[in-house]
C-alpha cells in the first residue's frame, strides 16, 4: 500500500507501480493542531496536542482498513517538511512499525516519472525526524504568534483580525513603502538630447559631461545656460569604442523566481502559479502515454539539475538548434548560500515533451506555465547571446554627448527565451574620430524624480526572499491572507495598505516590534533550517523565542488601547433594509456593505462613473471589477445593455476617424486605440512634460 496526498498524484503513481500496489490519497494532512484552541502545552515543553482534522475521520478510517490488508505500507508524501510531517503522522496512526519494515516506510522522489518512482521504491528510508521537528517548530511558532496576538487585536481593534509571524512582516513592508511614497518630494531635473546626422542617417546622443564632470541639470535656468553655450558650436566625434558584449541565460526556476516570472509574463497570482504547477507535477493525461508528471517538484530554492536532465537538454539543443547554440559543456548554476539543496530546480521531467507537441492536451493556463518552465530550463543550457556594441563621445564646446548603439550578433539562448522584451538593434552610422556631424535639433526635456514604486506580487515575493523572510512555498497563502483580512488592497496591480492595515501595524510595532522585525524573522528561518539539519534542538528554539514573546503578550494585553474604527458611511441606500451602506475593504479593494451585517448581508461594488457615453445605448460607462478582481468598463444600464470593454476609456477623447471613444493600451509604453473594433486608429500618448 502506498499513501500520497492527492488523488491526481495517486493515479499517476499507480500507473507506474502496477497492480501489486494499492495507491491511496490522504487528501493532505489528516492530523494537525485543533482550530478551536492553541493546542500546545507550553508547560510541558511545547508539547503539541494533535487531533484528527475535522472531516478527515472517514479518510483515516479507510486508510487504517486498507493498511490491515497490506504486507508493506509506503508513505510517499511530497519531499519537504510538510510531506515528512504528513508521513510521520500517518506512520503513528497506522502503526507501521508493527508491519516489520524496520521503520523503512518513507519513499521520496523529486519527479513523478517511471524511472524516479521505481528507483525510490528500491531504497525506502526511515522518517527523517529532523525534517519533522523543523515542521513542528514552524507550526508551533506560527500558532504561538497567531493564537496569542490575534485575540488581543479582536479585543482592542476589531473582531476577525489576525497577526502572523510572516504575514505581519509583509504588511509592514507594504506600509513602510507607502510611507516612503507619502514623504517623497519630487526633485526637478532636465536632460538634453542632440539629434545628429551623418551621411543622411539620423541618430541621438545624450548630454553626458560638462567640463569633465557628470552632466547635472537641475532647472530651466541651467538648461537655458547650456543651450546658449551650445549655440553655434560644432559637434565633433572625439572617441569611438567598439566592444563585444555577452549576455548569459538565467538559471532554471526555483519557487520564488517562477512566481515572479509567471506574474510578470502571464499575469498569474502566486497562488494560481502554485496551483497550476501542482497539476503539472502530479500528472497530466496525455493521449499516447497516459498520466505523466510534466515537471519536477515545485517547492524548491535550489538551482541544481540532475546530470540526466542536463544531458537531455544538451541533446535537444544540438538536434533542434545546432552546435553553435550549445556552449560546449553543460552549465551548473550556483544557488544562494542558504538554499536547501535537497531538490532540483523546477524543470520539465522530459525535455522531449515540448510545449507545442502537447499543447492540445493541456488547458490553456497549464500550457502557458509549462511553456515558461520548459523554455527557461532549456535556455539555461544554451550559449550566451552576443552583441556588438559601439559607444561614441561627441564633443561640443566643453560638453560631451554620448551615443550608444548595439546590434545582435548571435541570438544564443534568446532564440528561445528572454526575460525582457525582445532586444532591438540600435544602429549608429559608421562614426570615425574627428567626424564633424550635422546638428538637426536639440531636445531639452524636464523630468521629476519618482517615488519608489509600490510592491506588486512579483516585487513583494522577490523582497521577502531577498530578506530571508518565510519560505517561497508560503508566499502565496500569505499574499492571499493579507488581502482577505483587509490589510492591503490591489490598485492597478500594486499593493496599497488600508487604514485598517496601518492601524494594526501601528499596534504591532508598539507592542511586538521584535516579532515583526525583518532581521529577527530571517534569523528565525535560519534556526528552523538548523533544526532541519540536526544542528539545533527544536524545543530550545521555541523556548528561546517564547521567553521574550510571553512578556510582550502580557504588556500588550494590559497596555494596548482600544481603537474605535469608524465606518465610512455613504449616501447609497441598502435596497434590502433601507440603511445607509458603508465602505468596506476586501480582497479586491473597496466595496459597499450593509452596516447591519450579519442580519443583512447585502453588498454592492463601488461604481466609478467616467465621462464617456456608451456607444450602444447612450448610457454612461462605469468602472467595475470582475469576481477575480480584474477591472473592466461597462454600461451603467447593465443588464439591459451588456456593452463592455477591458481597457480604460479616455475621457473627452474621441477617435478623429470614427468619433468612438479612445482606450488606453500598453503598460510601460502607453498609447491610445479606438474602441471601435472596425477602426484601426491608434496614436501615442501625449508627453506629460516638455520644454517650453
Amino acid at each position: 500500500m502506498v499513501i500520497v496526498e492527492s488523488p491526481a498524484k495517486a493515479k499517476t503513481i499507480s500507473k507506474y507501480l502496477g497492480q501489486r500496489y494499492k495507491v491511496k490519497a490522504s487528501m493532505g494532512h489528516v492530523i494537525d493542531l485543533p482550530k478551536s484552541q492553541m493546542g500546545i502545552s507550553i508547560e510541558e515543553g511545547f508539547e503539541p496536542k494533535y487531533i484528527t482534522i475535522r472531516g478527515k475521520g472517514d479518510v483515516l478510517a479507510e486508510l487504517k482498513k486498507e493498511a490491515k490488508k497490506a504486507d508493506n505500507i509506503y508513505l510517499a508524501a511530497d519531499p519537504d517538511r510538510e510531506g515528512e510531517a504528513i508521513s510521520w503522522h500517518l506512520k503513528r496512526a497506522l502503526k507501521i512499525d508493527e508491519k516489520g519494515q524496520n521503520g523503512k516506510c518513507r519513499v521520496e522522489f523529486n519527479e513523478i516519472t517511471k524511472e524516479a518512482i521505481k528507483e525510490a521504491f528500491k531504497t525506502p528510508r526511515e522518517i527523517d525526524y529532523n525534517l519533522v521537528n523543523a515542521q513542528q517548530a514552524r507550526r508551533i511558532l506560527d500558532r504561538l504568534v497567531g493564537y496569542q496576538i490575534s485575540p488581543i487585536l479582536w479585543k482592542k481593534v476589531r473582531k476577525g483580525l489576525s497577526a502572523g509571524r510572516v504575514q505581519s512582516v509583509a504588511v509592514k513592508m507594504i506600509c513602510e513603502r507607502e510611507e516612503e511614497i507619502r514623504k517623497f518630494e519630487p526633485e526637478e531635473y532636465w536632460s538634453l538630447t542632440a539629434n545628429l546626422k551623418k551621411d543622411e542617417t539620423l541618430f541621438d546622443a545624450k548630454l553626458h559631461q560638462i567640463e569633465g564632470k557628470k552632466a547635472e541639470i537641475p532647472n530651466k535656468e541651467k538648461m537655458d545656460e547650456i543651450l546658449s553655450h551650445l549655440d553655434g558650436k560644432d559637434f565633433v566625434v572625439k572617441q569611438v569604442e567598439k566592444k563585444e558584449r555577452k549576455k548569459n541565460p538565467s538559471p532554471p526556476f526555483i519557487t520564488s523566481t517562477l512566481q515572479q516570472e509567471a506574474y510578470k509574463k502571464l499575469n498569474f497570482s502566486a497562488r494560481k502559479t502554485m496551483r497550476i504547477a501542482q497539476q503539472l507535477y502530479e500528472g497530466i493525461n496525455l493521449k499516447k502515454e497516459g498520466l505523466v508528471g510534466l515537471i519536477t517538484y515545485l517547492r524548491t530554492d535550489s538551482t541544481r539539475v540532475s546530470q540526466t536532465a542536463l544531458m537531455q537538454a544538451k541533446e535537444h539543443i544540438l538536434s533542434e538548434y545546432g552546435k553553435e547554440y550549445f556552449p560546449g559543456k553543460v552549465k551548473e548554476y550556483k544557488g544562494k548560500k542558504k538554499a536547501q539543496d535537497a531538490h532540483e530546480a523546477i524543470r520539465p521531467t522530459r525535455p522531449d515533451l515540448t510545449p507545442d507537441n502537447i499543447k492540445d492536451e493541456l488547458e490553456q493556463d497549464q500550457y502557458r506555465l509549462y511553456k515558461l518552465i520548459w523554455e527557461r530550463f532549456v535556455a539555461s543550457q544554451m550559449s550566451p547571446a552576443v552583441f556588438d556594441t559601439v559607444s561614441a563621445d561627441i564633443e561640443a564646446g566643453d560638453m560631451i554627448f554620448r551615443a550608444n548603439g548595439n546590434k545582435i550578433k548571435f541570438l544564443g539562448f534568446m532564440k528561445l527565451y528572454s526575460e525582457e522584451k525582445k532586444e532591438k538593434d540600435k544602429i549608429l552610422p559608421a562614426l570615425v574620430e574627428n567626424d564633424k556631424l550635422e546638428l538637426e535639433d536639440l531636445l531639452p526635456k524636464q523630468h521629476f524624480t519618482q517615488p519608489p514604486p509600490r510592491y506588486t506580487e512579483a516585487s513583494l515575493v522577490k523582497t521577502l526572499e531577498q530578506e530571508g523572510v518565510g519560505r517561497p512555498s508560503t508566499y502565496a497563502p500569505i499574499i492571499e491572507t493579507i488581502q482577505s483580512k483587509g490589510y492591503v488592497v490591489k490598485e492597478e496591480r500594486n499593493f496599497v495598505p488600508t487604514e485598517l492595515g496601518e492601524i494594526v501595524l501601528e499596534q504591532l510595532l508598539e507592542f511586538f516590534s521584535e516579532v515583526i522585525d525583518v532581521k529577527f524573522t530571517a534569523e528565525m528561518e535560519d534556526k528552523l533550517d538548523l533544526v532541519e539539519e540536526g544542528k539545533e534542538n527544536w524545543k530550545d528554539v521555541l523556548n528561546e523565542f517564547y521567553e521574550s514573546f510571553k512578556k510582550q503578550v502580557e504588556v500588550a494585553e494590559e497596555e494596548m488601547k482600544e481603537i474605535e474604527l469608524e465606518e465610512e458611511e455613504t449616501d447609497v441606500i441598502c435596497d434590502k433594509c433601507g440603511k445607509n451602506m458603508i465602505i468596506k475593504h476586501g480582497r479586491f479593494g473597496k466595496f459597499l456593505a450593509c452596516p447591519d451585517f450579519p442580519e443583512c448581508k447585502n453588498t454592492k461594488s463601488i461604481v466609478k462613473e467616467l465621462n464617456v457615453k456608451c456607444p450602444e445605448c447612450e448610457g454612461t460607462i462605469v468602472e467595475r471589477k470582475s469576481k477575480k478582481g480584474r477591472k473592466f468598463y461597462g454600461c451603467n444600464n447593465y443588464p439591459d445593455c451588456e456593452f463592455v470593454v477591458w481597457y480604460k476609456p479616455i475621457e473627452d477623447k474621441n477617435c478623429p476617424e470614427c468619433n468612438a471613444f479612445m482606450v488606453e493600451r500598453g503598460r510601460k509604453n502607453k498609447y491610445y486605440q479606438c474602441s471601435n473594433k472596425n477602426c484601426e486608429h491608434t496614436e501615442q500618448e501625449e508627453a506629460k512634460a516638455s520644454y517650453s
